[in-house]
């Protein structure tokens, strides 16, 4: 490989998360019932991960989570209901 050249990726890893994908779109297709169980255990797992995110986020900058704190309570107060 000549000085400067950067190695060329190969594309497998892809071809293989894609194969893995469908095979997992088809076994949704199969199952009703697991498929809403599935979703539900990823989306709460997903959640869970996001409020863990951004309470890590919150810890790391607590100047710009308090601003946002309190541009939430002033949208909160001048709300109409």
């Amino acid at each position: 490989m000549p000085d400067g050249e950067k190695p060329k990726r190969d594309q497998p890893d892809q071809q293989v998360q894609q194969d893995s994908q469908v095979r997992q779109d088809s076994q949704v297709q199969q199952d009703p019932e697991e498929t809403a169980a599935a979703r539900r255990r990823r989306r709460a797992q997903f959640l869970r991960e996001l409020h863990e995110a951004k309470a890590l986020r919150d810890r790391v900058q607590p100047r710009r989570a308090r601003a946002a704190r309190m541009r939430q309570a002033m949208r909160m107060r001048t709300f109409r209901w």
